[in-house]
C-alpha cells in the first residue's frame, strides 16, 4: 500500500511539473510576441524577418 501511495504522489508531482512547464512555454511565447510587436512598432522600416 505504501508503494502505491508513493507512486501516486510521484505521478501528481509529475503532472504538476508538466503543467508548470507548459504554462512557462506559453508565457514565454506571449512575452516574446509582445516584445517583437513593440520592436516592430518602433522600427517600421524593418519587416521583422530577422
Amino acid at each position: 500500500m505504501a508503494f502505491l501511495q508513493s507512486f501516486i504522489m510521484y505521478l501528481v508531482k509529475l503532472v504538476f511539473y508538466v503543467i508548470l512547464a507548459v504554462c512557462g512555454v506559453f508565457a514565454g511565447k506571449k512575452l516574446r510576441e509582445n516584445k517583437n510587436a513593440k520592436t516592430a512598432a518602433q522600427n517600421p522600416d524593418t519587416n521583422g524577418n530577422e
